[in-house]
């Protein structure tokens, strides 16, 4: 029909024939190619769609239809040399049943009831947003289920990259528990003494308030900053890599001990989270891959000065 028109009708364009009758352009020029109706077409491009969705919904359970178009984009995957754009892999998605469902659980880790000494919330106080890596760490603690027990994971996350900097998966929740991850951290990050400069942010569970564990931010440096009860909202990069490493991995296995849960775990940390999942907050990329570029950014600025 284009064909014909553009044709006999010189003055009307591909572009604008294409517009008034609703076909994409390019999608034209495959039928052409091709001989498939365009309905046709559409089926055939949708399956190639739903087929590199689940490569990667395959490694990365979780993903929606953003992160999904995002990764897309990562891989360099086309249709017809173009872009998928979002409402379309929703769509596709949707229609094939893949996008996923959240599972919902709550179990009790935070033990407030207590006679130690509690801190000020810092973040409230200076409404700090970070701006660079080791400025502020939040800390929490979770329960992973196990085929006959629960056991108890503690976790520091750098809030502006979103990476798990420290981390230890016990059978008891103490302060044991806690003060293993803050080391983790430590070490990695390698703070000596942060000066004030950086801010430690959790609830008011007693595991945080033990005098051990608070001392050994005091040593380094490291200020003090807690929740209020009753109010996990105010650690949500906390609670939002929880939901994630439960939804894309805890729930996805049944482990029968420790052992088994901890190297999983591990992989899941290092490999996946930190290495390859694309973090919205981070413009879609991976925290250590933010973190690189971010580094990149800062010493091409303080060469230039």
């Amino acid at each position: 029909m284009i064909k014909d028109i553009t044709a006999k009708e010189p003055r009307f364009s591909l572009e604008f024939c294409c517009r008034t009758l609703g076909i994409n352009r390019s999608g034209y020029y495959h039928w052409l190619g091709s001989g498939l109706p365009l309905v046709k077409q559409k089926q055939a491009e949708d399956s190639l769609i739903r087929d590199e969705a689940e490569k990667i919904i395959a490694a990365f359970p979780g993903y929606g239809y953003r992160r999904v178009t995002a990764e897309f984009k990562r891989r360099g995957f086309t249709v017809d040399g173009d872009c998928v754009n979002r409402k379309r892999v929703n769509r596709v998605l949707r229609d094939n049943h893949l996008l996923c469902k959240l599972k919902r659980a709550w179990i009790a880790t935070t033990d407030s009831n207590h006679c130690l000494p509690v801190y000020p919330n810092l973040i409230k106080q200076l409404n700090l947003i970070p701006t660079a890596i080791n400025q502020l760490w939040v800390a929490d603690i979770t329960y992973i289920k196990l085929y006959t027990q629960f056991v108890y994971l503690a976790t520091i996350l750098d809030a502006f990259s979103r990476k798990v900097i420290g981390w230890c998966l016990s059978e008891a929740i103490d302060h044991y528990l806690t003060a293993a991850a803050l080391k983790m951290a430590i070490k990695n990050r390698r703070i000596v003494n942060a000066q004030g400069k950086l801010i430690h942010h959790s609830d008011k569970g007693v595991q945080y308030c033990d005098e051990d564990y608070t001392g050994l931010l005091g040593f380094h440096g490291i200020k003090v900053s807690m929740s209020r009860t009753g109010s996990p909202w105010e650690n949500g990069i906390a609670e939002s890599f929880f939901k994630t490493l439960k939804r894309e991995e805890v729930y996805l296995n049944e482990y029968e001990n420790i052992e088994e849960a901890r190297v999983n775990i591990s992989r899941f940390i290092e490999k996946v989270y930190n290495g390859k999942r694309l973090h919205s907050s981070l413009g879609y990329l991976p925290p250590i891959e933010f973190e690189n570029q971010t580094l990149t950014i800062t010493q091409i600025g303080a060469d230039s000065v």
